[in-house]
Order: C-alpha cells, then structure tokens, then sequence
C-alpha cells in the first residue's frame, strides 16, 4: 500500500482536544488549523482530531470504534500507564486494567467521549 493513513478522532473543540492527546500522548502536533491539528505517529500513519465534523457529539453518544496504542512489556507496564493516564486531568476511565485473551488491557475516554486502548504489543 502506498500513501498514509490518519487516524481522525471528532471533538468539539480541536485546540483543547489537541492538548489532550499532546500531554497523554506525550507527542506534539505536526499540523495545525483552527478546527484540525494532527499528530505524526511514524510508518506513514497520523492521528488527527477534527472539530468540523462533532455536531451533536457529547461524551454520552456510545463509541463504537477507539484508539489503540500498544506497549512493550508486561502487566506492570500497563498497569502504569493506567496510573500516569488516570492522573491526567480529562481523562475518563472506561474499563479499569483487567486481563483480555491478548493481554492486560484498559479503556479511558477523552473529554469528548472517544475511547482510547492500550494493550500490549502483539
């Protein structure tokens, strides 16, 4: 396959939502509008937050599609992250570290309700 693909999350605010993922994330934005701010994640791929398209969006509306960052390591080392993450302010637990047939895993939402996985590396 040729090209890229991004990754676009809606949100109601961009700037505001991109501060978020910045500081969960720890990675700065490599584009900047007003209403859409994207972020390389390397290998051709991006993850955009885009504020055009969040009309009737409220962290109630059930998300049927999330983010998945992957991590190295065991048990411990998501168990951490669910620590660094849940300290965070925004941050929104979904579903607390439990075990999943491919690994420790957990679910935390953005402020505007769109889910974020991290579970080990495959």
């Amino acid at each position: 396959m040729s090209g890229s693909i991004v990754f676009i999350v809606y949100v109601t605010d961009a700037p505001e939502a991109a501060r978020f993922y910045a500081d969960l994330l720890q990675i700065k934005p490599t584009f900047e509008s007003p209403r859409y701010i994207s972020f390389d994640l390397g290998g051709g791929a991006a993850l955009s937050v885009w504020s055009e398209q969040g009309e009737g969006l409220t962290p109630e509306v059930r998300r049927t599609s999330e983010v998945c960052v992957t991590l190295p390591g065991g048990a411990d080392v998501i168990d951490r992250r669910f620590e660094e993450w849940t300290a965070k302010e925004g941050v929104r637990v979904v579903s607390a570290p439990r075990d999943a047939v491919f690994g420790r895993t957990f679910v935390v939402a953005d402020p505007d309700g769109n889910l974020i996985r991290v579970a080990p590396v495959d």
